[in-house]
């Protein structure tokens, strides 16, 4: 996740640039929801082409990982829309509930790390050990094969 993260930074500053010169935004708070709706949809856009389009996102190619269909043929666009969009429940519920305990300090960071946590700790009641929105999903990742040139 921590390279993945690197390199849609990348990704993120070039699209925020593009909407910030674009639309001639001079001040953070102008149309910062429709950025952030703007960002959610490059985001979208980038892990779901790379998912159907081979399976795998940069991260996941030096990772030796591919996303394929529960059956293991190549994702759908369907399947790759719902897992996108069900991938977030790593983040937003912890979320939602630090703002409506209104958390400060400390709790603002523990509220949604614990979800994190929790999310990653869901994968051990599957016995395939699959994360909870794959399984929704209807995805699967697997191991890919090492080739090796003769």
């Amino acid at each position: 996740m921590l390279y993945e993260a690197m390199l849609m930074f990348g990704v993120l500053f070039i699209s925020g640039w593009l909407f910030s010169t674009l639309l001639q935004q001079r001040h953070a708070l102008y149309l910062r929801n429709f950025l952030q709706d703007w960002l959610f949809l490059i985001i979208g856009i980038y892990f779901v082409w790379f998912w159907t389009h081979g399976g795998q996102t940069l991260a996941m190619k030096t990772w030796r990982i591919r996303l394929v269909s529960r059956d293991g043929t190549p994702v759908r666009m369907r399947h790759a829309i719902t897992r996108y969009i069900l991938s977030w429940m790593w983040i937003l519920p912890g979320l939602a509930l630090a703002w409506l305990v209104q958390a400060k300090a400390w709790s603002l960071v523990l509220i949604p790390t614990a979800n994190l946590v929790l999310w990653a700790l869901a994968v051990f009641l599957d016995p395939e050990r699959q994360f909870l929105h794959d399984r929704v999903a209807g995805t699967r990742i697997v191991k890919v094969p090492v080739v090796t040139k003769a």
